[in-house]
């Protein structure tokens, strides 16, 4: 008995359940022969048989089905214990969501302070704040507002920017003062509510000239088609930079100011978990100015990162 593992336990629950080599095989990612050897040797440390298996079934035998109830019972209890120590270590897995941009390093600034777990929830700005908030997630990369910080009780601290830019029909790629640029709002505030609420700030300090939509083309092929019928540049939104652009359009480089959109990575103000704070100061440490705060560059008021 001594010789009987965890993993053998659980090896023995998804052939039970499966009632098929092969298919409990493939659910725990092992070879078929491999997990056939394990079953036997769990049988023989145990000292009995578990399945009565031919060559066209499996079944469990009755010590196989007695045994069942309580195997599961101490696999949930070894789970629990772990959960408990991980907890007491502060090393549970921290929860991370997002937008569309996180830092091409990700990895390997975190992987040696923290387990992290990528949400793969993608959703906008203020639904990925809210969800920090409410305890869902742990840490966000998103876009907020001061307001937004305070209002849900957050800190804010920057990730990563982009210095947006214009997308054109023709072949001038050369430089395009804001004023004479174009910026969308779209009418899905449950989308593009973030979007709209710096577009607007966007057009009313900078003069570029506010269009207002209906069909979701802030990104993707309507954004496109917004541009051919545009008269000016059209300011690409941060979910459209990384982009390739149709052959016919052009990019080019706002001055005038420059335009900056700021990702932040929020927590919660009161957050204790030392792994969140790990985490955190991982990816913030280290980050700089980012060009933000140059004499060119424009941020919206009510930015957290505005000087």
């Amino acid at each position: 008995m001594t010789g009987v593992e965890l993993r053998q336990l659980r090896y023995f629950v998804a052939v039970a359940e499966e009632l098929n080599f092969g298919r409990a095989a493939e659910r725990l990612l092992i070879a078929g022969p491999s997990l056939s050897q394990q079953i036997k040797a769990l049988e023989r440390d145990l000292g009995v048989r578990l399945f009565d298996r031919d060559r066209r079934s499996v079944s469990l035998t009755p010590a196989g089905s007695a045994l069942l109830p309580h195997t599961r019972a101490l696999l949930e209890r070894a789970d629990d214990l772990q959960h408990r120590a991980r907890r007491l270590s502060g090393s549970d897995p921290v929860r991370l969501g997002y937008v569309n941009w996180l830092p091409a390093d990700l990895t390997a600034r975190t992987s040696a302070v923290a387990q992290l777990h990528i949400d793969a929830w993608i959703a906008p700005s203020h639904t990925q704040a809210a969800r920090v908030a409410d305890g869902s997630l742990d840490l966000a990369v998103c876009w907020v507002r001061s307001e937004d910080v305070e209002r849900h009780g957050l800190e804010a601290r920057l990730i990563g920017a982009d210095r947006l830019y214009a997308v054109a029909s023709g072949d001038d790629t050369g430089e395009v003062a804001a004023q004479d640029t174009a910026v969308l709002l779209d009418d899905d505030t449950t989308s593009w509510s973030s979007w709209n609420t710096y577009a607007e700030q966007l057009a009313h300090d900078t003069g570029a000239h506010a269009v207002r939509i209906f069909d979701g083309g802030i990104t993707g092929p309507a954004f496109f088609d917004h541009v051919r019928r545009s008269d000016r540049p059209v300011i690409n939104s941060p979910k459209g930079q990384t982009t390739p652009l149709p052959p016919d359009l052009v990019q080019r480089p706002v001055v005038a100011p420059e335009i900056y959109w700021t990702w932040s990575l929020v927590r919660r103000a009161g957050e204790v978990r030392t792994a969140v704070l790990a985490v955190a100061d991982a990816l913030c440490d280290e980050v700089g100015d980012l060009g933000i705060h140059g004499p060119a560059a424009w941020l919206p008021d009510g930015d957290p990162h505005k000087l």
